[in-house]
């Protein structure tokens, strides 16, 4: 009853208008304050578009890269909520959201440095100047305008290239370790043909599968010098210890067969033009340089390979990367 008379009171309707009215003057200020400040970064993106047009290209892909990297990382919570709340394990996820976990890691561990330089006041200035000189050293894709796409991926393709060779020679080297007859001449004449220029058929890399299990060609098993190579290819430092860069490879290498198994199940032919580019190009080939059915053609040859092999083959899935690439699509011979 007293409640009741409370409510109905004076008192009671004084205190609740005040709240109401502090509440909604709080909300208001909120959205003057955030209106004029809009309006000032209007004025000030204007004039530095006018008077400063090359630094207004420069802070526009800042601050866009800002953008695309805040919703990146909101779909990475969303999809790490999934996994904890609804028991989802990586390897079941859908492949736009195992793909986006892989790359949001990688570009994470290149962004922190620049993000934190970004923090005191008016930081953000030195961090103009060295997306200026150091764009492709400092800054993940997120950050690079349309042309240093095109530049960067291709000068990163070319330091993948520059290993085919070497980790052909070294796989000659090894052949002369494999006791069964049959299945050294097999990876010999894989090597062969690669190196006269040939893309080699899926049977013949899949003929030489055993080898790539235990030694000398297993994940666990290649030499230092084989491991370096292999590194660049998947855009890993070589210069760690072996041991590390071994652990690296594996867990790489494994992440990348999940990838494959996901876009099994999805199909390609569900991916849109730029995850199919990217996909090809995660994968050892410069995408970005060939037609859209070249793309595919290529991207089904790759996972015809994958989807035929087991965890403890996937040093036959790095080589791959050689095999398959090295001379697509230049050779006249086909799959």
């Amino acid at each position: 009853m007293k409640v009741f008379l409370f409510l109905r009171s004076p008192l009671c309707y004084t205190v609740c208008s005040r709240h109401y009215t502090s509440s909604k003057v709080r909300r208001g200020l909120g959205r003057f304050i955030s209106s004029k400040l809009q309006t000032a970064n209007i004025k000030y993106e204007s004039f530095l578009k006018r008077r400063f047009p090359r630094f207004f290209l420069l802070y526009h892909t800042f601050m866009e890269g800002f953008k695309m990297l805040f919703h990146d990382a909101k779909e990475v919570k969303r999809i790490k909520t999934k996994m904890l709340y609804e028991g989802v394990k990586y390897q079941d996820l859908p492949y736009r959201e195992m793909e986006k976990l892989r790359q949001f890691r990688r570009d994470l561990f290149k962004a922190i440095p620049l993000v934190v330089i970004s923090i005191p006041p008016f930081a953000n200035y030195l961090v103009f100047v060295l997306m200026y000189f150091f764009p492709r050293q400092l800054l993940i894709p997120h950050f690079w305008n349309p042309q240093q796409q095109v530049e960067f991926r291709s000068l990163y393709h070319s330091i993948r290239t520059r290993n085919h060779r070497p980790i052909l020679e070294e796989l000659e080297v090894a052949s002369h370790r494999v006791k069964n007859v049959q299945a050294q001449a097999c990876l010999k004449s894989l090597c062969d043909d690669v190196r006269r220029g040939a893309n080699p058929q899926v049977s013949d890399i899949l003929a030489v599968r055993s080898l790539f299990v235990g030694p000398p060609l297993g994940i666990k098993r290649l030499s230092v010098g084989q491991m370096r190579h292999i590194s660049p290819l998947l855009f890993l430092t070589p210069h760690l210890p072996g041991f590390l860069m071994g652990q690296r490879l594996n867990t790489h290498g494994l992440e990348l067969l999940q990838l494959d198994r996901a876009l099994s199940r999805l199909g390609i032919h569900q991916l849109n033009e730029s995850e199919l580019r990217q996909a090809c190009y995660v994968r050892g080939i410069n995408s970005y340089c060939l037609g859209t059915k070249q793309c595919r053609e290529w991207l089904s040859r790759w996972l015809q390979v994958s989807s035929s092999l087991k965890d403890s083959e996937v040093s036959l899935l790095l080589h791959c990367i050689v095999f398959l690439s090295a001379n697509y699509p230049n050779s006249p011979q086909r799959c």
